[in-house]
């Protein structure tokens, strides 16, 4: 994010710590988690009649697009893979999805999933970069332009991954309980960055937000 910031295999990372504010590059970009940083986390979403947005997600998307960025959801469908819910019933939810952010005047440029159980081995699901793979070679995109907006470690890692220039854990859906087990500090206000890694390497989010508001707040504000 920063001349002189931590690389992202971890060398070079100081202690870890709450970091000074630092420069936001500009980001044309964002690639958000579905379920738990836009819509409610529903366990194992089939139904279009129970998607929600979180307060506050449509606007903070339209805020977003209205920047310039391109929006894309990734997002890991391990239900189809354990045989709980079909494709039909996942692109159901997705059609159900977008009509809710047309509201805000919100249209997504792409979407993405990973509809294979955990111990598929595939290389789509997050944190793996089949997904990111997939939508940058059709559409051209940029990971030095990029932000990955999440509410899981594997959000976290998989933004690292593909070298995205921000990656944020927002504390809705599994946040809280994620952002705990990555050891992070308590947020302070509503937005802070970060700067290290678990113990174990895992990387710490470049910034940590309350919500999807807040996020949005930190990428294109100032």
């Amino acid at each position: 994010m920063r001349p002189g910031a931590p690389t992202r295999n971890g060398k070079g990372r100081g202690p870890r710590r709450v970091s000074s504010e630092r420069f936001m590059p500009r980001i044309d970009t964002v690639l958000l988690d579905r379920d738990g940083t836009v819509i409610v986390d529903e366990h194992y979403l089939c139904d279009p009649a129970r998607v929600r947005l979180l307060p506050g997600a449509g606007q903070a998307l339209a805020r977003l697009a209205a920047s310039g960025a391109r929006l894309f959801l990734v997002s890991n469908q391990s239900g189809i893979g354990r045989g709980y819910f079909t494709q039909v019933g996942h692109l159901a939810v997705q059609a159900r999805l977008e009509e809710l952010l047309c509201e805000h005047g919100v249209r997504l440029a792409g979407a993405a999933f990973c509809p294979h159980a955990p111990d598929a081995g595939c290389p789509c699901r997050k944190p793996g970069l089949g997904q990111w793979e997939a939508l940058r070679d059709r559409h051209g995109l940029d990971a030095a332009t990029t932000a990955v907006i999440g509410d899981k470690a594997s959000d976290v890692a998989f933004g690292h991954a593909l070298g995205a220039a921000v990656t944020v854990l927002v504390l809705t859906g599994h946040g809280e309980q994620q952002a705990q087990s990555l050891g992070l500090p308590p947020l302070a206000g509503e937005a802070m960055d970060l700067t290290g890694e678990t113990p174990d390497g895992r990387p710490w989010p470049d910034v940590l937000a309350r919500d999807l508001a807040a996020a949005v707040e930190r990428i294109v504000g100032k």
